[in-house]
């Protein structure tokens, strides 16, 4: 401990080091529940990429291994700590160093926050559309790590969408560049997509240059109410068919609607079994809205109420960003699954679901990307009941099997981490596994980045 701190010491700040446990232990874990994490020995919050290196040549001299953290928001314990690891907080590097209006990107630090981003490239008439729930809190490092989506992914895609190039300082400390700034590029491999979702197991991501658009339209949103979750996904799929191009269409099944009517009185209808949001950014926006009603008014709505603004719509938005804050308040503890499905066996993955909350007598709401069939499953429960404790660990592994039965994957944007690492196995494949063992071999010989995640 005393050669660590003294390597670190020769190329640090003193301020970029916080040894006091009382203080490091507040960095060990993500807001993940059953996720085991250690105690670190070392907590350095870097301001610059040669900080970043000079951290990670340490780490390879001395073979101590590192955890690298963003806000620290993920939700599958994929930043928690390794005993006696470096912790690596990359959330003082947050500056924005560019944003270019002619080729449409921002070149920024992994610690800048997405809702900063967003707003800052606003201003120059463009959108950044990745937006996680936690978009007012995560870091781009962060959504670059787990590939993050977002309320409008089913439109705009997803965080690999936008990232064209990454600096990466690789476990050595060499420093890699991958990528473009430029619209078009097939020069080699692609790394840049290999790094985003990686969850920093194959390098310490410095810098990022991501694409923008123009800032679309104001959207206007519409609130479908069904008797079932069967009803609202047959919406869903009858609004896909028919080729609409919501700028989001989110789910809310009856316990998340109550859950967020209890914490924030919004007065949502929660008599409701599922609650369907859809909204456009269009130039016509009204016209779409009103076509997407009357297929809910085919599937079987009962009431179909389309915002009068874009104040209004905002405020159904907001409801659904609530959902996870307001079914953590039901129970002492949640476990979020994050399973997504075909839209095709979505009401499966729905019904499902409910299925094992009744065979397990557990409180599950589930909020959902409904358009590209990413659900939440939230598994309610109190922590200091052990019972309790294994029956939700036992619903949230055959929420997951569910899932995969139905040819979905066991994550859709949160990763693995710790929680999942099991189920990674299953999905990938013996094959699947192995060659991706050897990727994590040859960026990271010596194991020592984010050890004990994904594998």
């Amino acid at each position: 401990m005393d050669d660590l701190l003294t390597r670190l010491r020769a190329g640090l700040p003193a301020e970029a080091l916080l040894t006091d446990p009382d203080v490091t232990a507040s960095y060990a874990n993500d807001m993940a529940s059953f996720c085991e994490s250690g105690a670190p020995a070392v907590v350095v919050l870097p301001r610059t990429v040669e900080q970043v290196r000079h951290v990670m040549r340490t780490a390879t001299e001395l073979r101590v291994p590192v955890v690298p953290q963003g806000a620290r928001t993920g939700l599958s314990g994929g930043a928690n700590a390794s005993e006696g690891c470096i912790v690596l907080s990359l959330v003082k590097m947050d500056r924005i160093l560019e944003i270019n209006p002619v080729d449409r990107i921002a070149v920024v630090e992994p610690g800048v926050i997405n809702a900063v981003l967003s707003r800052a490239v606003a201003e120059h008439g463009l959108y950044y559309p990745p937006d996680p729930s936690s978009w007012e809190m995560c870091t781009i490092g962060g959504n670059i790590g787990t590939a993050s989506g977002g309320l409008c992914c089913v439109k705009y895609g997803v965080t690999a969408e936008y990232v064209l190039g990454l600096d990466v300082v690789l476990a050595d400390g060499r420093l890699l560049t991958t990528g473009r700034r430029t619209a078009k590029g097939v020069a080699g491999y692609d790394l840049t997509r290999l790094f985003v979702g990686s969850e920093g197991s194959l390098g310490i991501v410095v810098r990022a240059v991501l694409a923008l658009r123009p800032q679309p339209p104001a959207q206007l949103a519409l609130a479908a109410e069904f008797p079932s979750s069967a009803a609202a996904c047959e919406a869903v799929c009858a609004i896909m068919e028919r080729g609409h191009t919501p700028s989001l269409l989110e789910l809310m099944d009856r316990t998340t609607v109550q859950a967020v009517n209890k914490l924030a009185r919004m007065g949502l209808p929660d008599t409701t079994e599922a609650l369907l949001l859809c909204a456009f950014d269009t130039p016509d926006p009204a016209a779409d809205l009103a076509a997407v009603g009357e297929l809910c008014k085919a599937a079987g709505a009962t009431e179909v109420v389309p915002a009068a603004d874009t104040a209004e719509s905002e405020l159904l938005l907001q409801a659904r960003r609530l959902s996870l804050t307001a079914l953590e308040t039901i129970k002492s503890a949640t476990m979020i699954d994050d399973v997504c499905v075909p839209r095709t066996r979505l009401a499966e993955m729905l019904d499902g679901t409910a299925a094992v909350a009744r065979k397990y007598g557990l409180t599950i709401g589930v909020c959902a990307h409904a358009g590209d069939g990413n659900t939440h499953p939230v598994v309610c429960f109190d922590h200091t009941d052990e019972d309790e404790s294994r029956r939700a660990r036992e619903s949230f592994d055959e929420i997951m099997a569910l899932g995969l039965a139905l040819g979905g994957t066991i994550t859709g944007e949160h990763g693995v981490g710790v929680l999942k690492k099991d189920w990674l196995a299953r999905e990938l494949g013996p094959v699947g596994l192995e060659l991706q063992r050897g990727i994590k071999a040859t960026f990271d010989p010596l194991g020592l980045l984010n050890p004990g995640k994904l594998f």
